[in-house]
């Protein structure tokens, strides 16, 4: 099979390593390469893709079994180059399935965009929002030719229904979206703005037959911020003299990185509130933004910088005194 990725090797994780594990390694490593944070560099971003590919396989148990199904599959036909034993654990149906997969990514694309037959109706669900596109969702390349044909049967409509991940930034604006089906097709939809986790599009006769399509959306985490409801949560890490004396500092949103107001004097777990800058509802109402300070000292400094801590140090005697003189006192 062309083009095998080994998931494990990108996440520096073992096939042993827990579902909860590969989501801290993936978070770390997101962190480390997400385009916000390297502007420009794009071999950071097409790190960042493999990173969010991986993750989508190895953090969900199905997709996580499946995949190691075929990489099994993929060392055993080369050790036996092809020449299978009656003790093999793979019988004639598994290697008819693994074998439909010439390359990694139609295998990838099946695993993704598992279709299935579905009961004809609108979708349902606490925040579906079925949306029809016929001229935004189209095939390129593609032309209609009508034919004519008498006494022909026509074959039965189905709709079918795809997976479809999306960065959560991209969920938020919306915006264009190339997806691949199961089937080889590619399309490109208009995606609207403020999808979730569970929700679904309908996209009328691009199903089998003339039947419609349900995409189901799934919204991938993010490294820096926490979606839960209309507000977002993220984490701020600040020096100790950030923490002290205050000042405008630099904070993630959906909207690209803006300046805030540092009061002085914070401290570790001290909640800030950014206003209209959360998720929306499906009212359309945006939440804030909810910023948790974090304190995080240097693992390394110079000799200047350790010289600076000492003679602050020396200040701090006098106080120290004072601070457990007041708390000798009796109320």
């Amino acid at each position: 099979m062309q083009n095998f990725r080994n998931y494990y090797q990108i996440l520096a994780v073992t096939p042993d390593t827990s579902i909860e594990e590969v989501k801290r390694v993936y978070r770390r490593l997101a962190r480390q390469y997400h385009p916000d944070l390297n502007p420009g560099d794009k071999q950071a971003e097409e790190r960042f893709k493999d990173i969010l590919e991986a993750y989508e396989i190895l953090s969900d148990p199905t997709r996580r079994e499946e995949y190691d199904r075929l990489s099994f599959f993929l060392q055993q036909r080369q050790k036996n180059n092809r020449k299978w034993n009656n003790g093999s654990r793979f019988s004639s149906k598994d290697m008819e399935y693994f074998d439909r997969f010439p390359t990694f990514d139609s295998f990838l694309d099946s695993l993704l965009n598992r279709r299935r037959e579905m009961n004809t109706g609108e979708p349902t669900g606490a925040r579906s929002r079925p949306v029809e596109r016929t001229s935004q969702a189209y095939t390129p390349g593609r032309s209609k030719v009508y034919n004519t044909v008498k006494n022909q049967p026509q074959a039965a409509k189905r709709d079918i229904e795809a997976l479809l991940t999306l960065p959560l930034e991209k969920a938020y604006h919306g915006g264009k979206e190339k997806i691949r089906l199961e089937d080889g097709r590619s399309l490109e939809v208009d995606m609207p703005p403020g999808m979730v986790t569970g929700e679904k599009m309908r996209l009328r006769k691009l199903g089998m037959n003339g039947g419609d399509l349900y995409l189901k959306v799934t919204v991938a985490p993010h490294p820096f911020l926490d979606v839960q409801g209309n507000e977002i949560y993220c984490k701020l890490p600040i020096t100790p003299v950030e923490a002290i004396l205050g000042g405008q500092v630099e904070v993630l949103t959906l909207d690209g990185l803006v300046k805030m107001n540092l009061p002085k004097e914070v401290y570790t777990g001290k909640q800030l509130r950014l206003a209209k800058k959360g998720y929306v509802d499906n009212r359309g109402r945006r939440g804030d933004q909810v910023v948790e300070i974090e304190i995080r000292y240097p693992e390394e400094l110079t000799a200047e910088q350790r010289g600076l801590y000492e003679k602050l140090r020396d200040l701090e005697s006098g106080l120290r005194e004072i601070l457990w003189d007041s708390e000798s006192k009796p109320d």
